[in-house]
């Protein structure tokens, strides 16, 4: 077995975190993967991996390891590209990480057409409710919102979004309608867990000005299409995007609330790890994923939603 080949079945292994799943991938047995760990060990003289009944954690050799096959194998993979000469044809795995609520919405439809015009393309789309690792994890691009604190990652700006407070015209008839941001500390709101942000504390743009209320609630959750169905349910208050509610709002069944207050750091990016070419299937589907999220969201970001608050 090659050199290239180890550092590859390591970090698949490291990534799956155990041998069951890893033989999956391989088409092999689990005792198979185990054999060719101990080999691999056996050769550099060090163990890699604690094992246990269901799962590996990787020493500090293990770990050392790992960082580095990662970028070798990232500098192998973008030698290839370059000396490539079917550079202009997108073909091969295409790893794609989006949030469940987006992911499910647009970027799964996006795919399917995609590989209808170019079906060399085979096509991993991963959902999440925080945004993974696209290094470490192997992933060719993800779509994330707002600002990027990873400086090791390029973004390209595919939507333009704002996030808007809203609730059920129902809650609103049993509570009052807030009439100043200030009045949203003495209403239910729904909060969404997600990126690591302050939950509880929302900004908001009010023209130049950006105003901070310390919200509350008794219903929380991770997943955004869960949170926003309960606030459809009537059960409060919530800061959600307008790709998400305009439909929901055009139809009556959400009301924009304060409309003049607006959450501007939401704007959709693509973003992939610093290259310095991309691969074909990368390149092209940025642009293809640009033309097809303006045909599929003319309303949600043509519409001003504060038409119909």
């Amino acid at each position: 077995m090659s050199t290239h080949g180890d550092l590859a079945f390591f970090v698949l292994l490291a990534r799956q975190g155990n041998f069951s799943t890893t033989a999956l991938e391989l088409g092999l047995s689990p005792p198979a993967v185990s054999k060719r760990l101990a080999k691999l060990e056996d050769r550099l003289g060090v163990r890699l991996v604690n094992r246990t009944t269901r799962r590996v954690s990787l020493t500090s050799e293990g770990e050392a390891y790992f960082q580095s096959a990662v970028r070798i194998i990232r500098d192998i993979e973008e030698m290839e590209h370059r000396v490539s000469s079917a550079r202009d044809t997108p073909k091969g795995l295409l790893r794609v990480n989006a949030t469940f609520g987006f992911g499910r919405e647009h970027i799964a439809s996006v795919i399917s057409d995609f590989l209808r015009v170019y079906p060399e393309v085979d096509c991993k789309l991963v959902l999440s409710d925080t945004p993974l690792n696209l290094v470490e994890d192997g992933f060719d691009l993800g779509i994330r919102f707002g600002n990027l604190p990873n400086s090791r990652l390029t973004a390209r700006k595919i939507q333009n979004n704002r996030r808007f407070l809203c609730a059920a015209p129902d809650y609103l008839e049993r509570h009052g309608v807030p009439r100043r941001l200030s009045e949203l500390a003495h209403h239910n709101c729904v909060i969404l867990r997600q990126d690591n942000e302050n939950y509880d504390v929302w900004r908001l743009e009010h023209g130049k000005q950006t105003e901070s209320v310390k919200v509350r609630g008794n219903l929380s959750s991770n997943d955004g299409e869960i949170a926003l169905k309960w606030v459809i349910d009537g059960h409060g208050i919530m800061l959600r995007s307008e790709w998400d509610i305009t439909r929901h709002v055009a139809a009556g069944r959400l009301k924009v609330i304060l409309p003049a207050y607006a959450h501007t750091d939401a704007d959709i990016y693509a973003v992939f790890p610093e290259r310095n070419n991309l691969s074909a299937k990368v390149r092209i589907f940025l642009d293809f994923l640009s033309v097809k999220l303006r045909e599929r969201m003319p309303q949600a970001f043509a519409a001003r939603i504060d038409d119909f608050a």
